[in-house]
Formats: C-alpha cells, sequence, structure tokens
C-alpha cells in the first residue's frame, strides 16, 4: 500500500521558493534558483583559476613588497575594460559608493594574502566571509535562513577554523591576516551586489573593477620604481583580468539575484578547494611552490562534506516535490 508523503506539497513548494525573488521569469521558482546556482558555481570554476595567475612565475621578476599591487591593478584594468563592452544602462547613485569601497578593500587584502601567504591558504581564509553574510543577511537585511543553511554553514566554517587554528601558532604570518580581512570584506561585497539587484549587472561590476583599478593606481606609479608588464606578462594580465575576474563576476551577480546572499557565499567554497589543484597542476615543478599543509587538506574535507550534504538535501526535496506535482490523485 502507498504511504502518504508526510510533507505537503504546499511545504515543499514554500521550502523550494525560499531563495527566489523573481520565480515569474522561469517555470518554477525551484528551477530559477538551481539556474543561478548553476550561474554560481560556473563564476566559482573560473574565479578558482587566482592562484594560478598570482603564483605564475612569471611575476617572479616583481618585487614582493609590490607584487599586490600590481597584479590587482593590471587585473582590475584588464577586467573593467572588458566589461566595459557589456554595458547596458549607467546608473549612478550613492548606492554604488559602499560596494566600491568593500570591493576594493577586498581585492586588496585579498592579492596580498594571495602574494605572503600559500595560495590555499589565502583562499580559505577570504572564505570565512560566510560567517558574516549569514550573521548580516538573517539580521539586517531579514533574509530567511533555513536549519539546513545553519548547520551546513557551521561545519563548513568549522573547517576554515580548523586551518586558521593551525596558522595561527606561525609568527609574523601577515598573508594570515590580510586573508581575514578579505574575508570581511568579501562579505559585504555579496550582500551589496544583491541589495543593488535592480541595476545593470555589467555595469555593477565594471564600476567595482574600474574603482579598484583606480585606488591601486598611486601605489604602481607613484613609487621611485616603476614596473611594467613585459612579454607574456601581459598574456597573463589579460587572461587574469578577463577569464578569472570579469567574466565571472558577471556570471555571479547574475546569480546572486536569484540565490539568498548567504546561500551564495557557500557555494562559493567550492573554489578554495579548486585553488590548490589548479597550482599543483600548473606550478608544482617549480622551486618556489609551496604544497598545502595537511591541515589545509582536513579542512578542505569538512567543507567539501558540507556542500554535498547541503546540495543533497535540496535535490532530495525537489525530488519529493516534482512527485507530489505529477502523482494521480
Amino acid at each position: 500500500m502507498h504511504q502518504a508523503d508526510p510533507i505537503s506539497p504546499s511545504r515543499l513548494e514554500a521550502e523550494l521558493a525560499t531563495v527566489s525573488t523573481e520565480p515569474d521569469q522561469f517555470r518554477s521558482p525551484q528551477t530559477h534558483v538551481w539556474f543561478g546556482r548553476s550561474l554560481i558555481v560556473g563564476a566559482t570554476i573560473l574565479w578558482s583559476a587566482s592562484g594560478f595567475f598570482a603564483k605564475a612565475p612569471i611575476f617572479e621578476s616583481w618585487p614582493l613588497e609590490q607584487r599586490p599591487f600590481l597584479l590587482t591593478f593590471w587585473r582590475a584594468l584588464f577586467a573593467s575594460a572588458f566589461l566595459l563592452l557589456f554595458v547596458r544602462r549607467i546608473t549612478f547613485t550613492w548606492r554604488l559608493i559602499p560596494m566600491v569601497v568593500a570591493f576594493a578593500s577586498m581585492s586588496a587584502t585579498y592579492m596580498s594574502a594571495m602574494v605572503y601567504a600559500e595560495a590555499t591558504l589565502a583562499i580559505w581564509l577570504q572564505y570565512t566571509a560566510p560567517i558574516w553574510v549569514l550573521l548580516a543577511g538573517t539580521w539586517i537585511f531579514r533574509e530567511p535562513a533555513k536549519r539546513i543553511d545553519i548547520v551546513f554553514l557551521t561545519i563548513a566554517l568549522t573547517g576554515v577554523g580548523w586551518m586558521i587554528a593551525f596558522q595561527l601558532v606561525e609568527p609574523g604570518n601577515v598573508g594570515l591576516w590580510f586573508g581575514l580581512a578579505s574575508g570581511f570584506f568579501f562579505a559585504f561585497v555579496v550582500l551589496l551586489i544583491r541589495s543593488l539587484r535592480d541595476l545593470d549587472i555589467a555595469w555593477l561590476v565594471f564600476v567595482n573593477q574600474f574603482s579598484s583599478a583606480i585606488v591601486m593606481a598611486p601605489f604602481v606609479f607613484f613609487r621611485k620604481d616603476v614596473y611594467f608588464p613585459v612579454d607574456e606578462q601581459w598574456l597573463y594580465l589579460i587572461a587574469f583580468g578577463v577569464l578569472q575576474m570579469g567574466i565571472p563576476y558577471v556570471l555571479f551577480a547574475r546569480g546572486v539575484r536569484s540565490v539568498i546572499s548567504h546561500e551564495a557565499s557557500g557555494l562559493l567554497l567550492l573554489e578554495p578547494i579548486l585553488v590548490p589543484i589548479w597550482v599543483f597542476l600548473a606550478w608544482r615543478h617549480v622551486e618556489s611552490y609551496q604544497s598545502p599543509d595537511w591541515s589545509t587538506w582536513f579542512g578542505a574535507g569538512l567543507i567539501l562534506s558540507s556542500l554535498v550534504m547541503r546540495y543533497g538535501y535540496d535535490l532530495r526535496l525537489f525530488r519529493r516535490w516534482r512527485r507530489t506535482r505529477t502523482s494521480p490523485l
């Protein structure tokens, strides 16, 4: 005898629609949400190439103390030039100012962490952002948080905390503090982009990138020794700006319109899983290569487990909803 599903269709519909803000654009709210998630995952894959570019031996001719500013400036400049091609609606509003400040701060602190610390540690530290997103999203922006989101982020951030704890015992690790600061600023970038979802996506990302280039320019050009890219460095920097920064931010800004902020920031935890893989595959033979510590891999395992749990739950919920829609009365 067929047993009735203990969760009603209306409850399943409500659960699946909690992260949808524009359900009328697609066939159903959950389709809209999964499309947004796929865009964020695509952005994450492209973002994860940051270590490949930042750790490239071709930039070792630049002084270590100036390298973060040089990389941030040229990446932002080429990204903004690319994004300008896609801007359809220019809107000036005071609401852009907090987003620009947060983005420029995030870019500078993250690139500093990438240069001064091992690549895997730098990217994990930036992903302390979900805890700030969850707190600000629920308390300030009044976004709903499901129990599964709390469990998911708790496990994921336990993994991040594990890696940070092992690095805190290292004296003078300036990269650690840059990484933590980048996570704080990244959280506000996620929240502010979502709050500006009524504006043109390409315009938002262009403003962020171009403003970041302007902020970095004095650190690049108003110095005793000015370093310009040469030869193949130009190709690396163009790809750094377009593929690793320009395109993924458009995908993310579009995806976050239909996915709640703390879930979007949680999805981005895929990035630090991929970063050490690309760095290892590309630069493991280079003398300056730093392999991740065992504590980093353990923390990564916790984060990956939390992702599997979180989205396995949603897939199961979606399938149960479909059965209630297709089953006979």
